[in-house]
C-alpha cells in the first residue's frame, strides 16, 4: 500500500477507469469475487467503483505508510472533486462518471473517510453505543451507495440495510478479534469487557477462558439479532439484487457460525469459510430463493 499513487499515468478515461475498479475489486478483495457473479451486467461497473472507493478508503486507514490523516485528507480531495473538479485517481475519476449517473449524494462517501480518522484517533470504545456510532460511519454507508445503485432512497429500506451492514461489521469484528489486536484496536465495548470479567491483558495473551468465550456469545448473538431485523431487505427489493442482499447475509451468518462451531474461542484460530465454502454457500442461496420464487 504506498498512499494514493495509481501509476505514473496523468489522464485516465472513464473506460480505463472503471476497468481498473473491476480488476482491483475481483482480483485484489477475494471476497466480493462471488457475489459478483449475480450482478446486474448494466450494475456492475458501477458496484465496483463503489466497492473500489470504500476498500481503498479502509486501506488507506489501515495499510498504508506514512501520515494516514493527511492521507485521508487528499483521499477527500479526490472525493470532493468528484462532485466539483476533475479527480485525477482512477477510482475516483470512474466514481464521479458513477455518482453523476446516480446522482448519489456525498455524505455516504464522507462517513466512509471519516470512520477511518476515527481509527487513526480511537482504538477502543467504551461503549455498545460508541460502536454503533463507528459502524454508521463504516458499514451503513456502503449499504445505502447499493441501494442507491438500484434505485432505492426511502427511509424503511435504509433503516432495514443499517442493521444488516452493522451485523456484517460486527461479525468481522468478532471473526478478528486478534488481527485487530495486533494493529491495536479493540473494538469489543469496553463496558461488555466489564461486565464479562475480560482484561486487555488476557486478551493479549490469547486466554480464551469461560469469560472470554460468554463475552463473545453475547457479542455473536448480538450480530444475529441485527441480521433477523435487517432480513426483510431482502424481499423489499426487486430482481437479482435480492439474491447479492441475501449473500451478504448468508455470508456474515456463517461467520457467527464459524465462531459458534469453534465455542467462540477467536484468539486461538480466526474462523474462516474457504472459497469451496463460500462458492457452494452462493449457489445454495440462489438455488433456494429459485426455487422459491424469490428470484
Amino acid at each position: 500500500m504506498d498512499g494514493l499513487t495509481a501509476s505514473s499515468r496523468t489522464r485516465w478515461s472513464a473506460e480505463e477507469a472503471y476497468d481498473y475498479c473491476r480488476t482491483l475489486a475481483r482480483s485484489h478483495y477475494e471476497n466480493f469475487t462471488v457475489a459478483s457473479w449475480f450482478l446486474p451486467r448494466d450494475k456492475r461497473p458501477h458496484v465496483y467503483a463503489v466497492y473500489a472507493f470504500c476498500r481503498f478508503v479502509d486501506d488507506l486507514g489501515d495499510e498504508a505508510q506514512g501520515d494516514r490523516l493527511a492521507l485521508l485528507d487528499r483521499w477527500e480531495e479526490e472525493l470532493r472533486a468528484c462532485y466539483d473538479g476533475m479527480p485525477t485517481h482512477p477510482i475516483a475519476v470512474a466514481l464521479a462518471d458513477t455518482i453523476q449517473r446516480f446522482s448519489i449524494p456525498m455524505e455516504p462517501f464522507l462517513k466512509l473517510v471519516e470512520a477511518n480518522r476515527i481509527d487513526q484517533r480511537t482504538q477502543r470504545h467504551p461503549t455498545y453505543d460508541d460502536l454503533l456510532f463507528y459502524c454508521d460511519h463504516s458499514a451503513n454507508p456502503v449499504g445505502r451507495l447499493f441501494l442507491y445503485l438500484f434505485g432505492y432512497w426511502d427511509a424503511e429500506r435504509q433503516r432495514l440495510s443499517d442493521a444488516t451492514c452493522t451485523a456484517l461489521q460486527l461479525a468481522n469484528f468478532w471473526q478478528d478479534v486478534r488481527r485487530d489486536l495486533e494493529m491495536g484496536r479493540i473494538y469489543i465495548p469496553q463496558e461488555d469487557m466489564v461486565q464479562f470479567g475480560c482484561t486487555e491483558k488476557q486478551l493479549h495473551e490469547g486466554v480464551a477462558d469461560s469469560a472470554f468465550r460468554e463475552l463473545m456469545r453475547f457479542e455473536v448473538e448480538r450480530a444475529r439479532g441485527l441480521f433477523r431485523e435487517g432480513a426483510a431487505l431482502v424481499d423489499a427489493v426487486e430482481g437479482i439484487v435480492r439474491l447479492d442482499i441475501a449473500l451478504f447475509t448468508e455470508g456474515g451468518l456463517h461467520i457467527l457460525n464459524a465462531i459458534e462451531r469453534q465455542d467462540y474461542d477467536v484468539l486461538s484460530r480466526r474462523p474462516t469459510l474457504s472459497k469451496l465454502a463460500r462458492t457452494r454457500l452462493a449457489a445454495g442461496t440462489a438455488i433456494r430463493m429459485k426455487l422459491r420464487g424469490r428470484i
